[in-house]
């Protein structure tokens, strides 16, 4: 079973004009285990992708699947990291993640709680309010909340937002982790390259380009690739 799925998938904001939807028509699917780098210019539809599969957008029409199930029925699959954070600044770091631990229903929430924010690199903002954090700290509790419940699929919206090297190396080794099969955008190429094994690119809600696996020696054909449908 594809555990991300698309099939004739087109999606529109409210009030957003029904001849030119974010998405048009998008017919895709990610195996168990693939990491899917999805690209392009800004407004391509990347974020909405993500938006419609977290069960925060309904589709206008079509299908978006994830296990079989609509988004919605399987938020309990899917852990997500998007342009917004969904922490609670009045709360700690600890805090936000025992609150959301709860939610999920997860084991035993202060070891997996005190063991996420290690992972991330966090162990020292455990007690501070998040509104005082920086935004790349509070990236990192957001990741860490978006592996609370041990998901097998993430959707990731810029993961790598605030973070210094040292930080995104440690989220990378964290995400890659485990066979999760992953959708992940980034303004950052080589750091998808590094993530993704395989891309596609979004232009004016459709995709316009697919390739079955990356690396980083993709880096060079891809931004050309990008430059062109920017320009």
């Amino acid at each position: 079973m594809r555990l991300v799925r698309a099939e004739g998938l087109t999606a529109r904001y409210a009030g957003q004009p029904a001849i030119t939807p974010a998405l048009i028509d998008i017919n895709l699917e990610v195996a168990p285990g693939e990491r899917l780098l999805l690209l392009g210019p800004n407004g391509a539809g990347k974020s909405t992708f993500i938006r419609v599969f977290a069960g925060l957008m309904r589709a206008a029409r079509g299908k978006a699947l994830v296990a079989g199930l609509p988004p919605k029925s399987a938020r309990g699959l899917v852990g997500v990291v998007s342009h917004a954070t969904y922490l609670y600044d009045e709360l700690s770091a600890a805090e936000n993640l025992r609150l959301y631990a709860r939610l999920y229903g997860v084991a035993y929430v202060e070891a997996r709680v005190s063991a996420l924010l290690g992972q991330v690199g966090a162990t020292h903002l455990a007690d501070v309010p998040v509104g005082r954090l920086s935004r790349g700290q509070q990236q990192r509790v957001t990741i860490a909340r978006a592996m609370l419940h041990d998901p097998p699929v993430l959707l990731l919206d810029e993961p790598d937002t605030g973070l210094d090297a040292a930080a995104t190396g440690l989220i990378e080794d964290l995400l890659t982790s485990g066979q999760r099969t992953m959708v992940l955008t980034t303004h950052n190429l080589a750091t998808g390259l590094r993530l993704g094994t395989r891309a596609a690119i979004l232009a004016r809600g459709r995709i316009v380009y697919e390739q079955a696996a990356t690396s980083p020696s993709d880096l060079g054909a891809l931004s050309e690739r990008l430059e062109v449908l920017a320009g």
